[in-house]
């Protein structure tokens, strides 16, 4: 017999998924239509109005799509890389080194901008590589580096990719809801996210937005686009105008769920999250340090909202981690890449940015450091 499977309700301080409101769950509850159902289309309306507010932009071409970040990531790429554009990749984590394969795959001539790892991308080094490589179409980069910790300043880096006449492929995975973004101010032409971290809903969502430069591009390629699934014109003919062509099965309680998620940020307002996740980021790293516990990335490269502390000399991540799971019910994150083993990730986002996860956190780890 198999038994029913009861997940633990565990306390989700890593790098995301973060806890969600109860009242997302209770959308997520609620009676499944159909993908074409005049109401879920409604739905689908009010989703494009939230996420262009939630993203500061203006953009027609903003939708959700039914996936992961990474397929977010692999939509921004395919529609706008054709075979043998050269595309600068600014590198400086785990993410951002995915985009790098991703460039290849698509027959892009790849350009590396690399940066050490819990370091915001320095502007200068773009700069110099765009002056040396004055053919580059796309510059990609990361905003907030979810394996090291690091936030790069990507208004100054896409002021420069458009000073050399480049379009701009910018990952907001980690720092949307949570961190300063402005789509239609910061001129970013193709940005994507996730839906379980500063948006504060379940896993499985990619919100999109492409700017009108970028949709030019994309309407006037000379070779296809190297996938079915993300191809633009494809996924619009199902988010846009009035006679809906079937795309593919939506996920109707996932966007529910993002749905509650997207008004409950708007009712608290975008700038006002911003704010609480720096306050509360400043609060929970002067508690780190109490105990010992130093944060990897200089104070003025930090994400708010993504904490990677130095694990201390002669303690052992992999039972560490697995004793705050077993005795407090606690997760939080292993370092990744270059940098297993020697850090942690604590996360602070969303629903879980408040004063009693930050005490919660530090009195578990202080438990189990002794």
């Amino acid at each position: 017999m198999i038994n029913t499977f009861t997940p633990q309700n565990r306390i989700l301080m890593g790098p995301g998924p973060s806890n969600v409101n109860p009242k997302v769950y209770d959308a997520l509850s609620k009676a499944t239509l159909g993908h074409l159902d005049p109401q879920f289309i409604e739905l689908m309306n009010d989703l494009i109005k939230l996420l262009q507010y939630t993203f500061k932009t203006e953009n027609n071409s903003t939708f959700v799509l039914s996936g992961p970040g990474s397929l977010g990531m692999e939509a921004a790429l395919v529609n706008l890389i054709e075979p043998d554009d050269k595309v600068v990749v600014c590198v400086g984590g785990f993410f951002a080194n995915r985009m790098t394969q991703m460039v290849e795959k698509f027959g892009g001539n790849l350009i590396t901008v690399k940066e050490t790892w819990g370091r915001a991308i320095d502007p200068q080094k773009l700069e110099d590589t765009l002056k040396d490589n004055p053919d580059t179409k796309i510059v990609a980069f990361v905003h907030a580096e979810t394996s090291t910790g690091a936030l790069s300043n990507i208004k100054t880096l896409s002021e420069i990719a458009h000073k050399h006449n480049c379009l701009v492929i910018a990952d907001v995975v980690t720092s949307l809801g949570a961190c300063e973004v402005r789509v239609e101010e910061w001129k970013l032409d193709a940005v994507y996210s996730c839906s379980q971290k500063g948006l504060a809903c379940v896993a499985g969502m990619s919100p999109m937005t492409f700017s009108e430069k970028a949709v030019h591009k994309i309407l006037n390629r000379k070779s296809q686009v190297r996938s079915w699934f993300c191809d633009y014109k494809l996924l619009m003919s199902y988010w846009s105008g009035e006679k809906r062509a079937y795309h593919h099965t939506a996920p109707a309680n996932q966007f529910y769920g993002l749905h509650t998620a997207l008004q409950i940020l708007h009712e608290e307002g975008i700038e006002n999250s911003w704010r609480r996740h720096k306050e509360n980021s400043v609060k929970l790293i002067s508690k780190l340090k109490e105990i010992g516990l130093e944060p990897l990335v200089p104070e003025k490269e930090r994400i708010p909202n993504l904490i990677t502390v130095k694990i201390p000399e002669g303690v052992d991540d992999v039972k560490i981690r697995l004793e705050l799971l077993n005795k407090h019910n606690l997760e939080i994150g292993a370092g990744l890449g270059e940098l297993v083993g020697k850090v942690w990730r604590i996360g602070l986002m969303g629903y879980n940015s408040n004063d009693k996860m930050i005490d919660y956190c530090i009195s578990s780890l202080k438990d189990v450091l002794k």
